[in-house]
């Protein structure tokens, strides 16, 4: 039996750590997981252009989410590929309410609605970090583990820009009072485990 979820160091955005549950989920299905894993990794992509076509003026954004999104868009590509190679496609699969429920959190009069946006998605990047620490710690398959574990320099990175993102527009408790309700939210989420394995459930 793998070690507890636990084990595997806390990510200091997220306000409550996985639990083991998911991970034997996960572990149990590592394809179907891997399938989620390729849908986030486009997901994030698109986040990321869409924040740099809602603010079109602002050169600085455009600068840090450009890359960002090019990289989750390799990640894509490297996550499709290791399904090719096991003889498996992309296909849809029904999205854990996770996404939909954050989105809903973000406020919509700006400058709000762009610290949401970028707290939120930080907050995706942040779990996805957690998570795939947790598989390149547990998971039995070697070709796996390489995976997630290659990804994760990668993951901090991305809540990192978005932290970074944040602080250089509005003062630090505004933005720690603000990331500290969403935190809260995105724990109460996951706190009933989805009945069916994704990166986030």
């Amino acid at each position: 039996m793998t070690a507890p979820a636990a084990a595997v160091a806390r990510v200091r955005w997220l306000a409550a750590p996985t639990g083991p549950e998911w991970l034997e989920q996960a572990l149990a299905h590592p394809l179907d997981l891997l399938i989620d894993h390729a849908h986030c990794e486009r997901k994030a992509a698109g986040a990321a252009l869409q924040l740099m076509f809602r603010y079109p003026s602002d050169e600085a954004l455009a600068a840090a989410l450009s890359p960002l999104a090019r990289e989750e868009l390799e990640h894509f590509e490297r996550v499709l590929a290791l399904l090719g190679s096991r003889g498996q496609a992309l296909r849809p699969l029904a999205a854990p309410p996770y996404g939909a429920a954050l989105a809903k959190l973000v406020r919509r009069p700006e400058p709000e609605r762009m610290l949401d946006s970028f707290l939120v998605a930080g907050l995706i990047e942040a779990r996805s970090h957690e998570r795939m620490a947790l598989l390149a710690a547990h998971s039995p398959d070697p070709e796996l583990r390489q995976l997630y574990g290659e990804l994760l320099a990668s993951e901090a990175r991305h809540f990192g820009l978005y932290w970074v993102l944040c602080e250089r527009r509005w003062p630090r408790s505004v933005v720690m009072e603000r990331l500290e309700q969403l935190a809260a939210r995105e724990a109460e989420l996951l706190a009933q485990l989805h009945p069916q394995p994704r990166m986030h459930s």
